[in-house]
């Protein structure tokens, strides 16, 4: 049943014009964006062959790139996600789903499997990029690799954040606007502490960047990897008993 309702979910999705219309978008900035990279390394390339321990290719054109796919999935996944289960609701077809026996743990990870499904896409075809500095250059695999990895996990976690928004209202764009604030506050949390003067060793682990980093210096860890997982897994435990609760009250 899950399958069934991904592969309904992934269907519906590439059929509107908006997952389309953000994918052209999407790649279109992050090309832009590594063509600019790329020009200033070249423009650097004369002043880094002289030097012993030069960043190369790797440090100042793909990381960099790959920053920036973080950056732009935190406003990408929620205004995917929002319609998950928002949609359905205004839509009148949840209640459908919820009596077809599909049961609220499978509807949330169908969903949630859907738009992970998408979001590999996106960032498999955004690392397309990085890979072709290949063809005049020695990129570093593995801390494309680590970073490529670590993207997964981070756009999962969104995900779910989306999804766990996505339940708790009737309205997309509420969804979409309460699952960003949420994404941003993670994201900033840490460092809205230190410039406060608050250091705090929690804080600092419920921040985003804090657990993204070191996969992007090619550093896999499963303490990074636990903490994406709980974040997903937290976020649609409470979307489902969100739809559980919905379903007793009917």
């Amino acid at each position: 049943m899950i399958r069934v309702i991904a592969r309904n979910e992934w269907r519906r999705l590439f059929a509107q014009p908006l997952a389309w219309a953000l994918l052209a978008a999407v790649l279109a900035v992050l090309a832009y964006f590594f063509l600019l990279a790329l020009q200033g390394f070249l423009g650097l390339s004369a002043k880094l062959a002289g030097m012993a321990s030069a960043p190369g290719a790797t440090d100042l054109v793909a990381l960099p790139l790959l920053r920036a796919i973080a950056s732009v999935l935190l406003l990408v996944v929620p205004l995917l996600g929002m319609r998950a289960l928002a949609g359905e609701r205004q839509s009148g077809t949840l209640a459908v789903l919820q009596s077809s026996g599909a049961g609220s743990t499978r509807i949330v990870l169908g969903k949630f499997a859907a738009l992970c499904g998408f979001f590999i896409v996106l960032i498999a075809l955004a690392l397309a990029m990085p890979a072709s500095l290949a063809i005049g250059t020695h990129p570093d695999w593995g801390r494309l690799g680590a970073g490529a990895f670590g993207l997964l996990w981070f756009a999962a976690a969104l995900t779910g954040i989306a999804i766990a928004a996505s339940s708790y209202t009737r309205q997309p764009v509420v969804a979409a606007g309460l699952a960003l604030a949420l994404n941003l506050v993670l994201w900033m949390l840490d460092a809205g502490a230190r410039h406060e003067g608050v250091s705090s060793a929690f804080i600092n682990y419920l921040a985003l960047p804090t657990h993204l980093e070191p996969f992007l210096h090619g550093i896999v860890a499963s303490v990074d990897i636990v903490y994406f997982v709980l974040i997903a897994a937290l976020a649609l435990t409470l979307a489902v008993r969100r739809l559980n609760a919905e379903r007793v009250r009917g």
